[in-house]
């Protein structure tokens, strides 16, 4: 990752309310942590030993966990998270969702919404199929590439 790139994505970070980023690129995975309003950068695999604060260190272990429980999610295709923000399912609070389990989408058919920064961004189906999981609650915090729906 480039070092001008990284030092961008320290400083939003730095001056948001996020307390955490993780980014994933073909070079590797890198991993802001925000601690006492400091942002820190740390790679999340690393190939030679780096010297980083303790607390960066640990976050990487504490994450174990999540990742181990990946596979749990049910075959077919995975709809992610493009991006940070918080998940809703109907385009305002007293509407209908925009799918249900077992909804039948097109490719191009509106799933859901995730805001980030005050803009709602449409996230569209990339796959026709039926809606078999929404993996995530109404109004919860999703980060990037995190899991939102199966279509089988």
């Amino acid at each position: 990752m480039d070092l001008r790139k990284l030092k961008t994505l320290i400083d939003l970070v730095s001056e948001s309310n996020v307390s955490e980023l993780e980014i994933t690129e073909a070079e590797g995975k890198v991993r802001i942590v925000k601690s006492a309003g400091v942002a820190v950068a740390a790679p999340v695999m690393m190939a030679a030993p780096v010297a980083v604060a303790p607390q960066v260190t640990a976050a990487p272990a504490a994450e174990a966990a999540p990742v181990a429980e990946a596979p749990a999610v049910a075959a077919g295709h995975t709809v992610k998270s493009p991006m940070v923000g918080t998940f809703y399912r109907s385009s305002s609070p007293g509407a209908a969702p925009f799918v249900q389990i077992g909804s039948v989408v097109k490719e191009g058919d509106t799933l859901c919404i995730v805001e980030a920064m005050k803009i709602l961004n449409e996230i569209e189906a990339d796959k026709a199929g039926t809606v078999t999981q929404i993996l995530c609650e109404n109004g919860q915090a999703v980060e990037y590439g995190q899991p939102l729906f199966i279509i089988e």
